[in-house]
């Protein structure tokens, strides 16, 4: 019987009540596939580093590298100063395990979620490749004469021929792997920020060795457009860091809203990390009413990467199922459903 070693950081606000259903989940698929997991809890967050000024040790990632995943709550606190923790948390994550794939699936799961016109769910069907080591996110930056009117703040979009050629690579394999539209597409903004040109001939070159898949080019601007517009164009998307942060959450509207969404950080083949998109929002934490279904869908991503691709599709199928036939009328933490109501629901379904 093949055992998993997890890592789990609840952390702040919703990111407790929306974990304990997830593993609520995971527990009952473990049963049904006959796989065993070991839980490794880290009290990593905002109430340690009130507590303690440090989010989390400095040798975190040599515990991190003998787990097989991480399933992540939500990290963020407006008592702590802004973007210290989550870059303590999850930035560490993401750079230390060079975490380079953020994947996010962008699927609509029932027609009246969305809420875009005449839009059905194979209408919605999309996964983006984000890159998650570079850009703006960890160039160099800086602030100069702070706190005057001259003021000057900086940040470099630091970009590499290895990272880009690599996460463009991960989404021709990913589009192969789909087999569905067969189609990347590649979205930037080369004519405006002249050092994309690195994105535009890698993926051109790399390309060429994917004569079986369709390439497809895109600005940012014009993509926002068309993911409103005609969403059922894309089938894979791979673009930048930050490009990849702001079209995802896009994305995550289209599919019905935050409480859906989830994402996997990924380095194939060594351990990664697995979260919902939505954030950690403290005026609903303890109240039991976020939805936790994005959770849910985070701990299927994670059972697929394991390789335990029957208990992902349980999953996939229990979501599919209370959405479509409005069991779970909404993914809104205004549903009517509790957060261990739904968690219920969930885990009843899969079996």
């Amino acid at each position: 019987m093949k055992s998993y070693k997890i890592g789990v950081v609840a952390g702040d606000g919703i990111g407790p009540e929306v974990v304990r259903e997830g593993l609520k989940v995971l527990n009952v698929v473990a049963a049904l596939e006959q796989f065993k997991y070991e839980l490794v809890e880290y009290p990593w967050g905002s109430e340690r580093y009130l507590a303690t000024g440090e989010a989390c040790p400095p040798n975190v990632l040599d515990e991190y590298r003998k787990l097989d995943a991480i399933l992540l709550g939500a990290i963020g606190d407006p008592r702590c100063p802004t973007g210290v923790v989550e870059h303590a948390v999850i930035m560490t994550m993401r750079v230390g395990l060079d975490l380079y794939v953020n994947l996010r699936p962008i699927t609509l799961y029932a027609e009246h979620l969305c809420p875009l016109k005449n839009k059905k769910p194979e209408d919605v069907d999309m996964i983006v490749c984000r890159e998650n080591t570079e850009d703006a996110y960890t160039g160099p930056w800086g602030l100069t004469k702070k706190g005057t009117p001259d003021e000057v703040a900086t940040a470099i979009m630091l970009y590499t021929r290895k990272g880009t050629e690599r996460i463009i690579r991960y989404a021709f394999e990913t589009c192969r792997a789909r087999n569905k539209r067969k189609k990347v597409t590649m979205v930037d903004k080369a004519n405006a920020v002249r050092a994309h040109d690195l994105w535009t001939r890698t993926f051109e070159e790399v390309g060429r060795e994917y004569p079986d898949i369709e390439k497809d080019h895109a600005y940012v601007d014009a993509t926002c457009m068309w993911f409103v517009k005609n969403p059922e164009w894309f089938d894979v998307i791979v673009t930048t860091n930050l490009f990849g942060d702001i079209i995802t959450d896009l994305g995550a509207m289209i599919q019905g809203g935050m409480g859906i969404a989830a994402s996997g950080n990924i380095h194939p083949g060594q351990v990664s990390m697995f979260e919902p998109i939505h954030g950690s929002a403290p005026k609903y934490a303890g109240k039991n009413v976020a939805n936790p279904l994005a959770t849910v869908n985070a701990v299927g991503m994670m059972l697929d990467y394991l390789g335990e691709k029957s208990a992902a599709a349980r999953i996939d199928k229990a979501v599919r199922a209370l959405l479509s036939s409005k069991r779970i009328p909404s993914v809104e933490a205004r549903s009517g459903l509790s957060t261990s109501e739904i968690g219920d629901m969930v885990a009843k379904e899969v079996s």
